[in-house]
């Protein structure tokens, strides 16, 4: 599915993993479907954000998480990338639970994961190329 990424020894957290590592760090009331949500969330942004302004963006495939996603399914940014997404599930944690001064907190680590993320696969792939203007 994101063949872009694999490659021998590159470990891909799954739903689960995510999930698992968030409610051990961060006690929560939240259902999985809450988080898996959110993961979809997180990961539309990767997709839109990163993945989509790059060569090969047709070769990554995503149509949204649900409750019948299987927890299983690999996320997108690999390690140590994936600590985008356990970032940004404590954000929306805490902002569900009205905690903006953590929340705030929680949304910077997401926005430093994220342009780590950013720097790495921008290093790897090509940007799209723009098309160039004619003068007539």
């Amino acid at each position: 599915m994101f063949s872009l990424f694999w490659k021998k020894g590159v470990y891909h957290l799954t739903i689960l993993e995510a999930i698992g590592r968030v409610n051990n760090s961060k006690p929560n009331s939240y259902s999985q479907t809450d988080k898996i949500l959110w993961l979809s969330t997180a990961e539309w942004n990767i997709k839109k954000e990163i993945i989509d302004t790059h060569e090969g963006a047709n070769l990554v495939k995503f149509d949204g998480f649900n409750e019948n996603t299987p927890t299983d399914t690999e996320l997108i940014a690999p390690a140590p990338y994936d600590e985008v997404y356990i970032r940004f599930l404590e954000a929306q944690i805490d902002y569900a639970n009205g905690e903006i001064g953590k929340y705030n907190n929680a949304m910077s680590l997401y926005n430093e994961a994220m342009h780590s993320f950013r720097n790495y696969y921008n290093g790897i792939h090509l940007p799209l190329q723009k098309n160039k203007m004619k003068f007539f």
